[in-house]
This record gives C-alpha cells, structure tokens and sequence, in this order.
C-alpha cells in the first residue's frame, strides 16, 4: 500500500461558502491533479497527527487564524512541520501554511505593515526558481489569488526566495530539498476569490479599499493553480524513487 498525501487543514473557509464550494482540502484535492496518489486530510485543531514517515507528502492549507497568535495547535503543528522537513517529506504551505512553515524553521511572521492584500495580483518568479521542480515552469510574471494580513517578513536561515510582487517580497520560497511555501492560493479559483472579497467588502471599505474594483479585477489563475499539481507530481515522482533528503537544522 502507498503512503498518502496529507492535507493538514489549519482552518476551515467561511461556512456559507463551503456548503456551496467546499473547503479548502476539497479545493487542494482537486487541485493536485494526482490520479493514484492517496489523500488524508487530518485537522490540526482538533486530529492527531501522524508520523511524517508514514506519509509522502503534506500540504498545510490557509486559515483565518494568525500565526503570530502561537495558539496550542498552531505551535505543536509548527514542532511537528520541523520534524517533516528534518525527515525529507516534501512539504507545500499554502497561505497560513506558507507562514507556519517559515515560522517552525525559524523565520519571522507578522502583520504586514500596508495592510490586506487581496483579490488577483502579479506575482514575478525569481532567478532562483529558474530551475524549482514546483514552481520553475511557471511563466516569469503570473497571476494569483491573495488575501492576507500577515506575512513571512524574515525568511529561514537558509530559505531560497522563489516569488515576489511589489506588496509582498515573499510570495514563495523554498527551503532545503523538498518543502516550498506559497503565500498565493493556487487552489482558489475566481468564483472563490470573489467570494471572499464580497465577504470582507465592509472591512475593505473600512480600510480605504473598493471592493467593487477589487472584485472587477479577479480573474482565473491557471498559472499560479499549477503549483499545486507540480507538487503532487513531484511527491508521486519522490515516492516512486523511494528516497527523502533530510535538512539539517
């Protein structure tokens, strides 16, 4: 029997939302795009989460919680992501994920000083993602689906920066062989992020945003929704050769 992929879910989208879309591990599921690869979804506010070498892979989803708040389950979920990547398990952070990742490996996570990003922006890759097994295929700029108050201010000793816009210089990053994190959602789609924008439209407003503008400009990101399917290739092609390089921390 294979090892599964986890989806460690570290929040829940808005209830209304999920009863017509799904969740997030619904959307990370589709997202993959791996026919033959074995899904696990475990709740890290409440499950109990298994050792990293029954698995061949981990995607931590976004939340609305805040890293920076070091809840229980936030930091014994962080304890637990070190040793996943001491231990080569090939590791995508996706939002909140992106920053609990950095955050388990010794980076810094806060609020970002200009505030909310969200709705659909330009994102540029870096020289060094020219050759990134999850993100090197991607096109030089694309587009991707954002909303977050806080971000990776301070990478990991170590870490590769792999993504960057004007707004947040840390869009993704990669640290040692085999854990990436994206601050992007490659699983929202349009209708989601719309979702989204029309939900927080009063505390956009609130803050000097126009939600209606925001909205207008949301747009299909089959760019950045590649991330997510480069990495289930990328954990069937590891589980396949049947090795991990661990990282030395």
């Amino acid at each position: 029997m294979t090892s599964p992929l986890l989806i460690l879910k570290a929040g829940a989208t808005f209830p209304a939302l999920a009863q017509t879309l799904g969740d997030f591990d619904d959307w990370i599921r589709a997202g993959l795009d791996a026919p033959g690869l074995a899904i696990r979804v475990v709740d890290a506010r409440h499950g109990e989460l298994p050792l990293a070498q029954t698995l061949a892979g981990v995607v931590i989803t976004g939340s609305h919680a805040m890293v920076s708040d070091r809840e229980p389950w936030s930091e014994a979920a962080a304890a637990w992501l070190r040793g996943a990547v001491q231990a080569g398990l090939p590791v995508l952070g996706i939002c909140y994920g992106h920053q609990l990742l950095a955050h388990s490996l010794g980076g810094t996570v806060g609020y970002h000083p200009g505030g909310i990003e969200i709705g659909t922006v330009s994102v540029q890759l870096q020289p060094a993602a020219g050759d990134d097994p999850v993100l090197g295929e991607l096109p030089p700029v694309f587009a991707a689906q954002v909303v977050h108050r806080q971000s990776v201010q301070q990478l990991p000793e170590g870490a590769v920066r792999l993504a960057a816009n004007a707004f947040e210089p840390n869009q993704a990053f990669r640290v040692g062989p085999a854990a990436w994190g994206v601050q992007f959602h490659p699983e929202f789609s349009a209708q989601a992020m719309r979702a989204y924008v029309e939900r927080l439209g009063p505390e956009l407003h609130a803050e000097g945003h126009d939600p209606v503008a925001v909205a207008a400009g949301v747009a299909d990101t089959p760019a950045a929704a590649r991330v997510l399917r480069n990495f289930g290739q990328h954990v069937q092609a590891a589980s396949r050769a049947g090795g991990r390089a661990g990282l030395r921390l």
